[in-house]
């Protein structure tokens, strides 16, 4: 189990930098007591019947708000060496100025201001937190960081894999008979391809058996129109992942979301995979015609 703790000072984005590890796939606990961790961590790895919850990747936010219960931190990471689960402790700081700053934008009340000015309320918290801190794996200083460099910098702290892997790729076939999905942020128009409808022996199949895909092969532009998407698809996906988008939605339409779009998506679906990104398939529309039998198999939705 991958377990990050995610600790530093208030105002130095912890929240921003936990949404960014609930976009990398991570399980965030905001805001919790560190004698918890052990706990929270011992029924994640058993789960319901000793087989876990499915979750591989844990986040554990952890700061002053818990107050006098972060005293608890050392006795909490201890146990968590003796359970054997590996785990990062990334600390958030930025500099005096800049958190008073960002105090003041923002409106927010420090955690520790009651009685005391906001620069003291910083002071205590920097001296409480010395102890984590010197434990901490990373440390990152956002003091001078925009949003996106917070967001680069996680990404290099806790990926083993390449840029590839950063954003989650759906393939969705559709039918244009069945409306347009709202979802799409690229959408693609195959109903130029000649359609296997109107071949008897084809009909009543779909884009995922062979027979179709041999006849839309035995056209040329088949594959040139694979190629040339997949080809523009792996020059814009780094700047998609550069402006820090999550996941893509690209559309592949033809008449009634049967045939040639499945057909396309799945072999546009495992080019971006051989490429090393993630990419997964969603037949919106290969069921709904009534004149097709349903195959289970077919109706699948991807965990994407």
């Amino acid at each position: 189990m991958d377990i990050i703790i995610l600790t530093g000072m208030s105002g130095a984005g912890k929240s921003q930098a936990a949404n960014f590890l609930e976009d990398m796939g991570y399980f965030c606990i905001d805001n919790l007591p560190p004698m918890l961790l052990p706990e929270l961590t011992k029924t994640f790895l058993k789960g319901q019947g000793g087989e876990g919850f499915g979750i591989s990747k844990l986040a554990f936010v952890v700061d002053i708000r818990s107050n006098d219960l972060l005293r608890g931190v050392g006795p909490a990471l201890q146990e968590l060496d003796a359970l054997g689960c590996p785990y990062r402790i990334i600390f958030l700081e930025a500099s005096d100025d800049v958190l008073v700053s960002r105090y003041r934008q923002t409106r927010r009340r420090h955690p520790l201001s009651d009685g005391i000015g906001l620069s003291e309320s910083i002071s205590k918290e920097r001296a409480l937190l010395q102890g984590i801190r010197a434990r901490a794996t990373h440390t990152i200083d956002t003091t001078m960081m925009a949003i996106p460099a917070l967001r680069d910098e996680l990404f290099r702290i806790i990926s083993d894999d390449g840029d590839n892997t950063r954003m989650k790729i759906l393939i969705m076939s559709f039918g244009f008979k069945y409306g347009i999905p709202a979802d799409c942020d690229n959408m693609y128009d195959v109903r130029f391809l000649p359609n296997p409808f109107y071949e008897p022996e084809l009909k009543l199949l779909s884009g995922k058996d062979d027979a179709i895909g041999r006849f839309l092969e035995n056209y040329p532009e088949t594959k040139e129109y694979l190629d040339k998407q997949t080809e523009l698809l792996v020059y814009t996906l780094p700047f998609y992942v550069r402006e820090g988008k999550a996941r893509l939605v690209v559309g592949v339409g033809c008449t009634g979301g049967r045939h040639r779009s499945v057909y396309l998506a799945e072999n546009l679906a495992a080019r971006l995979n051989e490429q090393g990104y993630k990419a997964a398939v969603f037949h919106r529309d290969i069921n709904k015609d009534p004149r097709y039998s349903v195959k289970p198999e077919d109706s699948a939705t991807p965990g994407v």
